[in-house]
């Protein structure tokens, strides 16, 4: 064909014993925006991985551009025209903007000597291709996601990249974020750039594809137009069942106090006169676009944002929390973001994990730890949420994102706080185990745990949480009611101005 950029064909790839690939066949035509689906240990990983080569296949036919490559290696394929945007970019956190664009021409050029007038001049022009202007002195440490985004495709363009492989590319970015990058695919599409777009975002992945593949236990399930799927056919055949979320409904009784009551908060450039109240049993949305103070306020609730005038009440007490011990000895439970660095201690075990904000609770004799009290909390935490391991003393990094978020909730639930913050509580997590998760999340509201929820996943919001407050410039500006309203309609409150 034609116009075809890369065709695998009976792709097969054991590792350790476990056939990670069987019979995997991919074609990608140039100009297209092909997407790749499934949940966690799929082998979506594996096959970009192969089409990088970065992993030989065990079995199987790889063609690039009309030749066949018996072993393709990652040199080779970048010569192909092949560019993989990982989810950490790859890129020099130390290093400018321009340096990051332009070092490997730099490099590939021999030059002993750094031409900097050369540097600015094909930052410049990468950026322009894509019709972005950056600070091209500025650190990409300083830069934001989206902006690294957008770094890490100029770089593969000055690349000549043919194929553009990216990897979970939304899974930090705002609703506003989402709407640029979808406009520089479709750019880089109209010249005859291909894409394999993996995401566990099935509602981008039906408005940004024209094709779509879906894997589940290292096979190809189907592969189709994108006109062929709707959101419940992907979930089914993601997870082999019917994934199906029902609204959660609540309606406080007013006649009690609220267990967290605020009042004209404010804190010195991020937050301003916040008030609302959050009942017991209830799951409170704040939602916004980047810098609305939806985390400032997770953030000051938790001890870790001074707060400069205001009042905070737990339970119609007055509550002076000024530091993160405060806010728990208070009951509050706060779920970051980024679990990977704030989170979770990856190199230890899942059952350090697990108990390691009680393990002062957990002593016998002589006020040593009790093993068998450690153990039995252990047992206890793994199997309600449902943590899937053979064995809680394996470190913690080998569990999928779902999992692991189950083990920060845990070690949170453990302690058995009153209110629980969840920042981004299913971020880069698939379609079963977000299901799951939000499950979870009613389940302990239904118990009687206040819960607040920090998100800009929209469908999150609406089928989690009864109530949402919209955050703009550090201040409340709207309550929302996700019985009354649609995902368009609140994405296109979300991006208002």
């Amino acid at each position: 064909m034609a116009d075809e950029m890369i065709r695998l064909t009976h792709i097969d790839k054991a590792s350790a014993g476990v056939k990670a690939l069987q019979d995997v066949s991919l074609t990608i035509e140039r100009g297209k925006i092909h997407c790749l689906v499934g949940e966690n240990g799929c082998g979506k990983s594996t096959l970009i991985k192969i089409i990088a080569g970065v992993y030989p296949r065990d079995a199987g036919e790889i063609v690039i551009g009309g030749k066949e490559f018996a072993h393709l290696h990652p040199i080779e394929a970048i010569r192909q025209g092949i560019q993989v945007i990982y989810q950490d970019f790859s890129l020099f956190p130390n290093l400018t903007v321009a340096e990051n664009i332009a070092l490997n021409e730099e490099l590939a050029d021999g030059r002993k000597w750094v031409s900097w007038g050369s540097v600015r001049r094909v930052a410049e022009d990468a950026l322009a291709q894509i019709d972005v202007k950056l600070p091209l002195n500025d650190r990409v440490e300083d830069m934001s996601v989206a902006n690294k985004q957008l770094i890490a495709i100029s770089k593969a363009l000055r690349q000549n990249a043919q194929l553009i492989i990216m990897d979970e590319p939304t899974s930090a970015l705002t609703e506003r974020e989402v709407r640029a990058l979808f406009d520089v695919i479709h750019k880089l599409r109209a010249r005859g750039i291909a894409f394999l777009f993996v995401s566990h975002k099935l509602n981008e992945v039906l408005e940004i594809s024209e094709t779509i593949m879906v894997m589940r236990n290292g096979r190809v399930v189907s592969v189709g137009d994108r006109k062929e799927y709707n959101h419940a056919r992907l979930a089914m055949e993601m997870t082999g069942h019917s994934v199906g979320e029902k609204a959660y409904v609540f309606t406080p009784d007013k006649r009690q106090p609220p267990l967290l009551r605020v009042e004209g908060m404010h804190a010195a450039g991020a937050l301003h006169d916040i008030s609302f109240e959050l009942y017991r049993g209830e799951i409170v949305g704040v939602t916004g676009l980047l810098g609305s103070g939806r985390t400032e306020l997770a953030l000051a609730l938790y001890g870790m944002l001074p707060i400069s005038s205001g009042q905070i009440y737990i339970d119609d007490k007055p509550a002076s929390i000024r530091s993160i011990q405060s806010a728990i000895d208070h009951g509050i439970g706060y779920v970051p973001e980024d679990r990977l660095t704030e989170g979770l201690f990856l190199e230890q075990s899942i059952g350090r994990n697990v108990v390691v904000r009680v393990i002062d609770q957990l002593r016998g004799a002589f006020g040593l730890t009790d093993p068998k009290l450690v153990d039995e909390q252990i047992d206890t935490w793994v199997g309600s949420l449902r943590i899937k391991t053979s064995d809680p003393s394996l470190p913690v990094k080998t569990l999928s994102g779902g999992n692991q978020q189950r083990v920060v909730l845990a070690k949170w639930l453990a302690s058995k706080p009153k209110l629980m913050i969840l920042n981004g509580p299913t971020v880069g997590v698939d379609i079963g185990s977000k299901g799951e998760l939000h499950d979870m999340i009613k389940e302990l509201a239904q118990q009687g745990m206040g819960i607040l929820v920090i998100s800009d996943d929209i469908p999150e919001l609406l089928q989690t949480c009864n109530r949402i407050l919209l955050m703009r410039r550090g201040r409340i500006e709207a309550e929302i009611d996700p019985q009354a309203t649609n995902e368009d309609q609140l994405a296109t409150k979300l991006v208002e101005d």
